[in-house]
């Protein structure tokens, strides 16, 4: 079963193929068709809405998963320990 956020996921690439099919009909009818720039118009402005979804949703997303965000107060204890430094011989 395909959840909500996998199919709003999925609706630019969606935009993007509709509009390529579009385009590639208007070419496919050929320019002597009147309705061919129909075609190519509509297919244009649903090939570049959805590259704006697509950019849209990527400013949105958050910058690191929610997952792995840590909280401020949040103290690692094993990333804090200092290595001493070797000894050297002396003589």
């Amino acid at each position: 079963m395909i959840r909500a956020a996998q199919l709003v996921e999925r609706v630019p690439m969606v935009w993007v193929l509709v509009g390529l099919l579009f385009i590639s009909s208007g070419l496919y009818l050929g320019f002597d068709y009147s309705m061919s720039f129909v075609y190519m118009i509509v297919g244009l402005f649903c090939f570049a809405f959805g590259i704006a979804l697509f950019g849209l949703r990527l400013s949105e997303r958050p910058r690191t998963p929610t997952r792995t965000r840590l909280s401020p107060n949040f103290i690692s204890a094993g990333a804090s320990d200092v290595n001493p430094a070797p000894k050297t011989v002396t003589e």
